[in-house]
């Protein structure tokens, strides 16, 4: 079954399920359907989610599975947990070094800082 985009391919909005269908009876359910959370993830993104997921969580398994560094495996996994708005409170220390490595914006560390949630979710 091909994976569908959960962006408009028109002007780059967020897409939405507004019907489902029963492949086996047919039956047609309309209205406005949430997608889970990793409906929203690219193809690498999701690729990254299964393959530590097959790995346990072992980020040296990832890194020798996928053949990509120890840092760019942390990167990945950093990216997806504030994708999926998993964050964890980070150190004022920790955001500094994720905004001097230029993984984050200056707008991302002031977020982090005060441990606020991104508004416009």
């Amino acid at each position: 079954m091909d994976r569908v985009s959960y962006s408009c391919p028109s002007c780059g909005g967020e897409l939405k399920a507004t019907q489902l269908e029963c492949s086996r009876c047919g039956v047609r359910l309309s209205g406005r359907f949430e997608g889970c959370p990793f409906c929203g993830l690219s193809e690498k993104e999701l690729d990254f989610v299964l393959t530590f997921v097959r790995c346990r969580g072992n980020i040296r398994d990832v890194e020798k599975q996928m053949g990509i560094s120890y840092p760019t495996v942390r990167t990945r996994l950093e990216a997806l947990t504030r994708k999926l708005g998993l964050e964890a409170g980070k150190s004022t220390a920790d955001v500094l070094g994720l905004l001097d490595r230029g993984e984050i914006s200056a707008e991302e560390a002031v977020r982090l800082i005060k441990g606020g949630k991104d508004e416009r979710r």
